[in-house]
């Protein structure tokens, strides 16, 4: 295994590793029967929701994710 495919086994390897933790720090998603009811979507909460550290994990998650898929990509590439 040459130098490189090594530390790009690695790098990928910590990005499944921050990809797992990222997902199990995320809260539900869902409001249950009383977010169905009451409408969830007009609430203070819902409009700052791009603030929130669940949103800063999802948008954690997005980024970590494509780098994961690339660095697979590269790897497959190489192999």
């Amino acid at each position: 295994m040459s130098a490189l495919k090594l530390v790009i086994t690695i790098l990928q390897l910590l990005c499944g590793l921050a990809i797992i933790v990222a997902v199990l720090f995320q809260s539900g998603k869902s409001a249950g029967l009383s977010g169905a009811i009451g409408g969830v979507a007009d609430s203070f909460l819902a409009k700052n929701k791009a603030k929130t550290l669940d949103a800063k994990l999802a948008r954690a998650t997005k980024w970590v994710g494509a780098v994961f898929l690339i660095l697979t990509l590269i790897l497959l590439i190489m192999g």
